[in-house]
């Protein structure tokens, strides 16, 4: 009797799961397909969630004439135990806390964000032992299936540092405490590592918890960055001077030169409203329509429209001739995967940056020139120039006046002496 209330129990149980979550589906089964040498079977916990299957081992395992497939629990006939009623109320209990789990997730609203494998994990495992680790490949993986590789990496250069500084130990999200945040930030300083580069380490790191909380992975209580501050330092400048910008101009080297590629990308990345390397390179013919040339920012998708200048026109006849509408502008992207185009474009950036070196020498620059010189360089001028902050922004394609003020160099010294006899006289 006490066999039959169970079952019916577990099959209300399925009815009431079906008819509050129509995505996500829980019910025990016995796996059939393979079979243990005494001739038993695993019960399973199975669960369908958007469609796809996925199963936890209940630890239980019986001859196939002892399961009510209706029912979905133990027959009576079973011998193995002392108490049937039992060993089906330890079954209920699996499936209860499995549905416990669904529901407030569901509450919460965030049961549909999770995937299949998420699901599964956060209902198989413990919280305290829930793995940080492991949540943070999978959003690695997603990344990468959606060809944001940038973005994968820098992710992935987070966790390898958290996973050195465990020493390759698996971390719980629960472990992952202020505390810890609070060594790992001392041992990468001691280890002589950038503050900023830290900072990276420590906001990918926020971001990946803060992703787990918004899925239903972890509470909000544990969250550890709650009074932490992630410690940053004003960049070093990086523009250089208007003067340093035309000695650039005027140095022209011949076809077959090696800074002839070099010089042409920095001016006209400069030309661009400082357009980066990586948008440089993926620039087509295509993305050239009625006098001006039409792009989306990589790293934040923002559509640029630019007029295409005399200046801009000079250094794009000197690769655009017989190019189709599909070719690339610029001899530095080929075609391939999203990966194999990335590392392309890294490889080319190192040389890029120097060849820039020697462009400094040959044109007199002390500064140091990189491939991000030219984007703060154009900012710079611009507010030089006695343009607002607001419009450079604008003309930058930032999402935030302060990632404009990032780029804005400090008044040049000129400017601050003649501002200074002013005061004083």
């Amino acid at each position: 009797m006490k066999t039959t209330v169970t079952c019916a129990i577990l099959a209300q149980t399925l009815f009431i799961i079906k008819k509050r979550n129509m995505k996500t589906f829980i019910v025990l089964a016995l796996d059939t397909r393979r079979a243990k040498t005494d001739g038993t079977y695993p019960i399973l916990l199975r669960i369908i969630h958007h469609g796809k299957p996925s199963a936890i081992t209940t630890g239980i395992y019986i001859k196939e004439k002892d399961w009510d497939s209706k029912a979905r629990c133990i027959k009576s006939s079973y011998k193995g135990t002392e108490s049937v009623a039992r060993l089906n109320n330890q079954l209920q209990k699996k499936k209860t806390e499995a549905t416990d789990i669904v529901m407030k997730l569901e509450e919460k609203k965030t049961l549909n964000s999770l995937t299949a494998v998420e699901l599964k994990e956060l209902i198989e495992k413990k919280p305290q032992e829930l793995s940080f680790f492991s949540y943070a490949e999978t959003i690695i993986a997603e990344l990468k299936k959606a060809n944001k590789i940038g973005n994968a990496r820098t992710y992935q250069c987070s966790l390898d540092a958290l996973k050195n500084y465990r020493d390759q130990r698996d971390l719980s999200f629960y472990e992952l405490t202020r505390s810890l945040l609070e060594k790992f930030e001392t041992e990468n300083l001691a280890k002589g590592n950038s503050v900023n580069g830290i900072s990276v380490y420590l906001r990918t790191i926020r971001a990946i918890y803060n992703r787990a909380i918004k899925a239903g992975i972890v509470d909000q209580e544990s969250y550890p960055f709650r009074n932490f501050e992630i410690k940053s330092e004003k960049t070093r400048k990086r523009a250089i001077s208007y003067s340093a910008i035309q000695r650039i101009e005027k140095f022209e080297p011949v076809l077959g030169d090696s800074l002839f590629n070099c010089r042409n990308y920095f001016l006209i990345s400069f030309y661009l409203r400082g357009i980066s390397f990586t948008d440089l390179a993926r620039l087509t013919m295509g993305s050239i329509a009625d006098g001006r040339i039409n792009y989306s920012r990589q790293k934040e998708h923002n559509p640029y429209s630019i007029k295409i200048t005399p200046a801009i026109q000079k250094i794009l006849d000197c690769y655009i001739k017989g190019k189709g509408k599909e070719d690339f502008i610029f001899p530095i992207m080929s075609k391939g995967t999203p990966a194999q185009q990335y590392k392309r474009v890294e490889w080319a950036r190192k040389r890029f940056n120097k060849k820039l070196k020697k462009l400094a020498e040959k044109c007199d620059i002390d500064e140091n020139l990189t491939s991000y010189v030219s984007r703060h360089s154009f900012a710079s001028r611009a507010k030089n120039m006695g343009i607002d902050v607001a419009s450079i922004s604008e003309l930058m394609g930032h999402q935030d006046l302060q990632t404009t003020q990032i780029y804005l160099d400090s008044l040049p010294s000129d400017l601050l002496d003649e501002i200074h006899e002013k005061i004083i006289q």
